[in-house]
């Protein structure tokens, strides 16, 4: 028995999900028509027996048992603060709160250290998927009090999504907002896999001259063997492009050339994140071009206007496909972006564990990696099981890297070999003039990674300051200077 509190696309799911487990679910949101609706869903599935509507906090309350457990599936922010602060008159010690929505971390932890005083546990819980998976079982990224993980787990593990092996995709994070934390890298690693897969799809139509069906095949063929083998955005990448409306025609040539929701703040995890990289210092290249990327989408009149104003092409190749093709094979090229799809999954990996790994370090969380890993096996949209079996390898090595995933003998392998296919794909788009900011950034990544000699560096050097007793006082009547240097003399 438990409450549900937020019962929108995300909550109504896990609502059925809860009650198709044995759960008996009494619920409460603010707006009526995602009362209706969660209703209509329940009768319609004949779970109406289980899922019970409440009129707001006080009888929710009144109806579970003795110790209570109401789950959250809030906008992030106010919203979630407001459900907080209506419910609080009622909690007592040892309720608990499981907040699956998508939460700032830092809100996780100051609504832990308000509840934390009166015995109340508040469990940051990311919830992967999609309400899709939500329905059907999501992956779950819980973290809190060790009290608190203790009595929710059973309840997760029993309602999550399964691998393969019938594992559940959850386990307990750590304490504070580090769930939360989690899911958030999460969906940072998602934004910058999405990027790549719809910059490898521009390649393959406007770069190869590809249909729907084509692009299909391909995607799916990548997606049963190779490296990108049970990679869930590889999956629905085929799927949507067989996708027809009840008219006939191909969902995707509907699909208007705009993004807004990290604008108009109704997602704010790809903003986290690339804030925390740029905040824990963790180059994170291809993460943060993947959301500079979603941000220009966003203004698609700006887009408009600015195309006007350069001319039709902007300057660029009327016939993209004519020089992106040129001097290679399709079979080959086909192949090149398969591999550099790879890379750069692989890479987005390394960027956002790097990233968990510093805020671990920076707040002594104690995460568990390969758990991490447990929770990416289903359930959630990055799920890539050949890199997940490839970094679980990895973390098992007693003797690994876990300050710097690139640098370990596993990634760094597959990495290297693939730069070259990843290059050529590059200077390719580069040719066409066809767009691959993402790709592109995961090439400068790697390169200044794996790079120690002739570094470029800018000397700020004040006229007004003594200045440096090297040969470099030389030149520093000069406000900034750029020269390289062999690494050997840093």
């Amino acid at each position: 028995m438990g409450g549900m509190l937020g019962v929108g696309s995300m909550g109504g799911a896990m609502s059925l999900l809860f009650a198709e487990h044995g759960y008996e679910v009494f619920f409460f949101d603010p707006s009526d028509q995602n009362m209706d609706q969660l209703e209509k869903m329940s009768r319609d599935i004949h779970l109406d027996s289980k899922i019970h509507r409440t009129g707001g906090y006080d009888e929710l309350y009144s109806k579970l048992g003795e110790t209570k457990v109401f789950v959250f599936s809030m906008p992030h922010g106010r919203p979630a603060d407001k459900c907080v602060e209506s419910l609080k008159p009622h909690l007592k010690a040892g309720d608990v709160i499981i907040d699956c929505g998508n939460e700032h971390w830092e809100n996780t932890e100051r609504r832990q250290r308000d509840l934390d005083s009166k015995g109340i546990h508040y469990i940051g819980c990311g919830v992967s998927g999609g309400y899709q998976s939500a329905r059907s079982g999501p992956s779950m990224s819980p973290g809190g009090s060790a009290e608190g993980l203790e009595k929710v787990m059973p309840f997760l593990r029993t309602v999550a999504a399964k691998d393969g092996q019938g594992w559940s995709c959850t386990n307990p994070g750590g304490p504070g907002g580090s769930g939360h934390y989690v899911k958030m890298v999460h969906n940072g690693i998602e934004q910058g896999m999405m990027s790549v897969i719809a910059e490898v799809w521009l390649l393959l139509t406007e770069g190869l001259g590809l249909n729907n069906k084509e692009v299909s095949n391909i995607f799916q063929s990548w997606n049963e063997k190779g490296p990108l083998r049970g990679c869930f955005l590889v999956s629905i990448g085929a799927d949507i492009e067989r996708t027809k409306d009840d008219s006939g025609n191909l969902v995707l040539s509907q699909v208007r050339d705009k993004v807004v929701q990290d604008v108009d703040e109704e997602e704010g995890t790809g903003i986290w994140t690339c804030e925390e990289a740029v905040a824990r210092h963790v180059p994170a290249a291809s993460i943060l071009s993947a959301h500079l990327f979603r941000c220009a989408s966003a203004d698609l009149g700006r887009r408009m206007k600015n195309k006007k104003r350069s001319g039709s092409s902007g300057g660029r190749q009327a016939n993209p496909r004519d020089v992106f093709a040129a001097g290679v094979s399709r079979d080959e090229l086909i192949e090149e972006l398969h591999q550099a799809t790879y890379f750069c999954f692989l890479a987005c990996f390394a960027q956002g564990f790097d990233l968990i790994r510093q805020k671990d370090k920076d707040k002594n969380w104690k995460l568990d990696y390969r758990k991490i890993l447990q929770l990416w096996r289903g359930g959630c949209i990055i799920q890539a099981d050949f890199i997940t079996d490839l970094l679980d390898k990895m973390y098992a090595r007693a003797d690994h890297d876990p300050d710097d995933v690139l640098g370990n003998e596993e990634v760094e392998k597959d990495l290297a070999a693939n730069y070259q296919h990843t290059k050529k794909v590059v200077l390719k788009a580069i040719e066409a003039d066809l767009f691959v900011p993402s790709i592109s950034q995961t090439l400068e990544y790697y390169k200044y990674e794996t790079s120690v000699c002739g570094i470029s560096h800018f000397l700020y050097q004040s006229t007004s300051h003594s200045g440096p007793t090297s040969s470099a006082s030389k030149i520093s009547k000069y406000p900034f200077v750029l020269f390289s240097i062999p690494f050997e003399d840093v």
